[in-house]
């Protein structure tokens, strides 16, 4: 097919040049001192345009044998970048194969070249590339000193080259989870504030974020970090629940009055207010430092809606309203005996109401509750345990001298 098209555009420049030259009555005359030269103006055309042809390819030749010198100059430059991107490419590839110490050479082999190259040196973002895989095998080698040698070239880098300021998000993530390794929580922090506020709010380094504030012990900030991270998605919603309650209760485990643990209280996102593990293990909390009305105040609500709950919410309620029962008041009694009504079948509750009432000194209908409780095994040891001290005193109360036996001893074979 391509031979048809190149025949046929051959008979078009055919007829073209046939139509056009195919007469020859044009004259031109050249005068040159006393000689004169007469010439068909065909011919002259022809003569012309060969001429002009010939002037081109000299000059272009020229400049081709001129320029040589250039040439054979940036053949050299792209040679040694090629080769300089081949090394880059393999330190990368040595680093994720887990060669750190062959990852580190190849890494600095791209440098050196680099720098013997001037005309490659303006690539910055090469350069912190460099640094950056240089820096981290350095640091799986733990050679700490060469690993903050080359970060620091890397950083000094980013801030003189705004081509290279995109990889500086980069240095500074890596930076803070490399402090992390070293158990650095403050490094690690400060590397993450200096981080703009969009990067800041990306996944990863929220998770840095939340390793560095539980290894510098800072629960609350942790909390908050972790909050963030499970509105972005960035654990399963189980996971999350977890860690947030995990988190709660290391917060409520740092205070150390009541002051304090109302603050941080007050602190908590409406969630983890609203969490009954979270709000049973605050209650406790206050109960052992001397608050136990308090405690009550943070657990009625969810006695209140005590149907609306699961089987272990209750049972974490019930366990946060035994410790803190000492001075309960008459209000609670018709929400208890509800309890005790709608969930006759739960040893958890049966203990909590059970307990409540031998508080009120209403023993017969505390007796009753506190022997289911302390029959089921369902319940946990420590409550079963508690359930037949409570029988033995109120066993005491009446003077019951075989019975209390026999609940202290019921609670010593408790196991």
């Amino acid at each position: 097919m391509r031979t048809v098209i190149w025949f046929l555009l051959l008979f078009a420049v055919a007829v073209v040049a046939a139509a056009t030259l195919g007469t020859n009555d044009g004259l031109v005359s050249i005068y040159w001192g006393s000689w004169r030269l007469d010439t068909s103006l065909n011919l002259f055309l022809l003569a012309l345009a060969g001429t002009c042809f010939a002037l081109v390819s000299v000059i272009q030749a020229v400049n081709a044998l001129m320029g040589l010198p250039q040439r054979a100059r940036e053949w050299r430059v792209a040679r040694r970048d090629r080769t300089a991107q081949a090394a880059l490419r393999d330190a990368l590839a040595q680093y994720f194969g887990g060669r750190y110490s062959r990852a580190q050479s190849s890494a600095l082999r791209a440098l050196a070249i680099q720098v013997d190259t001037p005309d490659l040196d303006q690539d910055n973002e090469f350069t912190v590339l460099g640094h950056l895989l240089a820096a981290g095998s350095a640091h799986r080698l733990q050679d700490r000193a060469k690993r903050d040698e080359q970060l620091e070239r890397a950083l000094a880098l980013t801030h003189r080259s705004a081509a290279a300021r995109r990889a500086e998000e980069g240095a500074r993530l890596l930076a803070a989870e490399w402090a992390l390794d070293d158990r650095d929580a403050a490094r690690a922090l400060g590397l993450l504030s200096d981080l703009p506020p969009g990067v800041a709010r990306r996944t990863h380094a929220l998770r840095l974020k939340l390793q560095a504030t539980r290894l510098g012990q800072q629960p609350q900030e942790a909390l908050k970090t972790a909050r963030l991270l499970a509105k972005h998605q960035g654990f399963s919603k189980v996971a999350a629940q977890g860690l947030l309650r995990s988190l709660a209760f290391e917060s409520l485990a740092t205070a150390r009055d009541v002051d304090q643990l109302r603050r941080i209280w007050l602190q908590f996102d409406s969630a983890d207010r609203r969490d009954p593990y979270v709000a049973a293990r605050a209650a406790t909390h206050a109960a052992q430092l001397g608050a136990p009305e308090e405690a009550r105040a943070w657990l009625r609500p969810f006695w209140d809606r005590l149907g609306e709950l699961s089987a272990d919410d209750r049972v974490a309620l019930s366990q946060g309203l035994v410790e803190a029962l000492p001075g309960i008041g008459p209000d609670w009694l018709p929400r208890l005996e509800a309890a005790a009504v709608a969930f006759p079948r739960e040893p958890a509750v049966a203990h909590a109401v059970g307990s409540a009432l031998a508080e009120r000194r209403l023993w017969g209908k505390a007796r009753a509750l506190l022997e289911t409780a302390a029959a089921d095994v369902r319940l946990d040891t420590a409550a079963r345990r508690h359930a037949w001290l409570t029988l033995a005193g109120l066993a005491e109360e009446e003077a019951d001298a075989a019975q209390t036996a026999r609940c202290y001893e019921a609670a010593a074979r408790t196991d």
